[in-house]
């Protein structure tokens, strides 16, 4: 053991987060406690993305354990060809003899972050050429680690960043000497539609869907459709603030709004994020544009809307009736939105907005993310709401699950997550807008204008 740098000691819930972690060390070796094989034990069984994952880490054991080796000796952290992830040299280890009692400063030693603990304080003690380091998502493990002087660290491999900040906003702001540093090589119109073909520099960083605006009162408005090795196409983006080009009877209030229309209802576009604070409008336009092009144009058969149910409270206890009607008290948003998107002229009887209602009520389908495993959706408009708090895999989980002719609408904000363990930089939501930015047929915007109310507004920046 001694010719290895590092031995990293992992806690039960890196492993129930991401299965692979196993192999995310490299040259280094991997410890595993006896407490969190009898933790991994506990949490094999349901449903839950938890038991799944734990599920996993077992198969990856069982399959390295195959052969005839020595536990002392460690096991070669050989992971499966189809993870395709960095080859490692390292080894797996575990606990094959009791610890010592440590000293009185590890508390209630039937908690299982206190054996851990002991484990971390007994390895450093015994191997004092090599360092030791506990790999944890429990942040007050890695405080109680800190104050007995062990090394404890977060477990980075599962961010899609480093930093929030370096996430794709979908727009980039010019100012006026962009036409300057950009030499146009041609332009013309099609189907009503302007395109600018200009040079890309060398330093340029282009996306295809990425919204570009002019930084003036009437600037130009464009989405980049195609990057190509010396030159970028851009088409004028179309003006949904006008009223002859309202969305069921929406209309964008502000570029990034209006950018976001343009995304939604582009049947070129199969995946679309929507990032922003409350009041943005996400919900309201990714339902606007899905009623349209559901019973006006006829491209989706129907909406399917779904989000993860995690509470922000207390839980209320079971619900009763259908997985529609379990769903529903989760999908307020839905509700809120719909009664904008229904409301008549004046003149309109009682009688004809509740046949809107029940029209539209007709065409949109609350599903549980839950049961989503297994399924195909095929020319549906498929709305995952709160997409902040869903993981990654749950996330590829959800895209795989598109058949042909759907378009799936992830919308959320990753300043309010609310599933343990997950971070604004670990979220799927977060991988997805990462992964997706070079994909032809992907687009994101970041909404930054609340557009709710003026006491919505000075609220959120107030409190």
């Amino acid at each position: 053991m001694a010719d290895h740098p590092r031995l990293y000691i992992l806690d039960t819930n890196v492993l129930m987060h991401d299965p692979t972690a196993l192999f995310r060390f490299a040259e280094h070796d991997v410890f595993l406690p006896m407490i969190v094989l009898e933790e991994l034990d506990r949490s094999k069984k349901g449903v839950s993305e938890v038991a799944r994952n734990v599920r996993q880490v077992s198969r990856f054991i069982g399959q390295m354990m195959d052969e005839d080796h020595k536990l002392d000796d460690g096991l070669p952290l050989r992971e499966p060809e189809d993870l395709r992830l960095e080859v490692g040299t390292g080894r797996l280890y575990f606990q094959t003899r009791p610890f010592d009692n440590g000293g009185e400063l590890i508390g209630d030693r039937g908690l299982a972050d206190n054996e851990i603990l002991l484990a971390a304080l007994n390895l450093q003690q015994k191997l004092e050429d090599r360092k030791v380091v506990l790999v944890s998502k429990d942040i007050n493990l890695r405080i109680k680690a800190a104050i007995h002087g062990i090394t404890a660290e977060d477990y980075h491999n599962d961010r899609a960043l480093d930093d929030l900040s370096l996430l794709y906003s979908g727009i980039r702001v010019l100012d006026n000497s962009f036409w300057d540093q950009h030499d146009t090589h041609d332009s013309w119109t099609d189907n009503g539609k302007t395109y600018y073909r200009i040079e890309r520099g060398a330093d340029d960083e282009w996306y295809p869907n990425q919204c570009l605006r002019l930084d003036d009162q009437n600037g130009l408005e464009a989405i980049v459709r195609r990057v190509e090795g010396d030159s970028v196409e851009l088409e004028v983006a179309r003006d949904y603030r006008r009223s002859q080009h309202g969305v069921w009877g929406i209309h964008a209030r502000n570029p990034e709004q209006n950018f976001a229309l343009n995304l939604l209802m582009d049947p070129e576009i199969d995946f679309v994020t929507l990032l922003g604070t409350a009041g943005t409008g996400k919900t309201l336009l990714a339902l606007a544009a899905g009623l349209s092009q559901t019973l006006d144009d006829k491209i989706y058969r129907e909406i399917i809307m779904t989000r993860a149910t995690v509470s922000v409270g207390e839980e209320i206890g079971y619900l009763p009736g259908t997985e529609e009607e379990k769903m529903t008290p989760w999908m307020g948003a839905l509700t809120d939105n719909l009664e904008v998107l229904t409301e008549s002229d004046d003149g309109s009887s009682d009688w004809g907005r509740a046949v809107t209602n029940e029209l539209v009520a007709s065409r949109i389908k609350i599903r549980s993310l839950n049961f989503m495993r297994g399924r195909t959706f095929l020319n549906r408009y498929l709305i995952i709401d709160e997409a902040q708090n869903v993981t990654p895999k749950q996330m590829k989980t959800l895209i795989t699950r598109a058949g042909p002719g759907t378009k799936i609408i992830c919308l959320g904000n990753v300043e309010q997550i609310d599933t343990p363990y997950l971070t604004e930089t670990t979220s799927g939501l977060t991988f997805a807008v990462d992964r997706f930015k070079h994909w032809a047929h992907a687009g994101h915007i970041t909404l930054k204008r609340g557009e709710r109310s003026r006491l919505a507004d000075f609220a959120s920046e107030a409190l």
